[in-house]
């Protein structure tokens, strides 16, 4: 289309919101939630979350932290601050601890004092303890014997439901033949699922028209990482 019929976006800040009720569950992480809901009862005072980037670590971490009224903090806070410091709430929430690895003699102390005086640590990764370069062996070991609990692809329950969350969010209004057509294209995370919506909503501002299949075809057929062969019906 010309330059002419489009127009720039404004940046507009959208409300997501992460308490429990903008929680969706479904079959790829109700294990995850049902297993932090069950908290204080946890068969062991640290437990792993594991997810990749967008899968809604974030979203269901902050929902225990602020059931459990842990404090946040990111892994390098473990090196800069003291244990009791961090354990004085009795719960934490150490984020993203793949990203930015802590001082490891300062981690273990952490753990134990944390099972010593019957705190609770919940840390978040994209990935397992033995991929995130540890070298002091009991440090892993501790942290294999953790419990641990694993967000998984959505199914296309969920996919439709995050899709229709962040239209709502967005206050985009569209067909579900359109949410329909997304879910069985795009790829099976909530990061792709957010990217997509994002983009189709800057589209529909810019071309000033209303989101339907063909918008959303465009799009997807312009993205290098589609597959063109799959069929679009309509």
């Amino acid at each position: 289309m010309s330059e002419q019929n489009r127009q720039l976006p404004l940046a507009l800040p959208i409300l997501e919101r992460f308490e429990r009720e903008d929680f969706l569950v479904g079959e790829a992480n109700e294990l995850a939630y049902a297993t932090l809901e069950q908290w204080p009862d946890w068969p062991d005072p640290v437990m792993l979350l594991l997810g990749p980037p967008g899968s809604g670590k974030t979203h269901l971490a902050s929902i225990w932290a602020k059931r459990a009224h842990a404090w946040s903090v990111v892994s390098t806070d473990i090196s800069h601050r003291p244990a009791a410091e961090l354990l004085a709430s009795t719960a934490v929430l150490i984020e993203d601890v793949d990203r930015g690895l802590p001082d490891e003699a300062a981690f273990f102390h952490l753990l134990n004092i944390a099972r010593e005086k019957k705190c609770f640590v919940l840390l978040t990764a994209r990935t397992p303890p033995g991929d995130w370069g540890i070298k002091t062996m009991d440090l892993l070991s501790r942290l294999r014997l953790a419990p641990r609990i694993d967000l998984s692809e959505p199914d296309d329950a969920l996919m439709a439901g995050l899709l229709v969350k962040f239209f709502v969010e967005r206050q985009m209004v569209v067909d579900m033949q359109v949410v329909d057509f997304i879910r069985s294209r795009i790829d099976r995370s909530v990061a792709s699922v957010r990217d997509f919506v994002d983009a189709l909503n800057s589209e529909s501002l810019a071309r000033k028209k209303r989101i339907t299949r063909n918008l959303a075809r465009e799009l997807w057929k312009s993205n290098p990482e589609s597959d063109p062969g799959l069929p679009f019906q309509g």
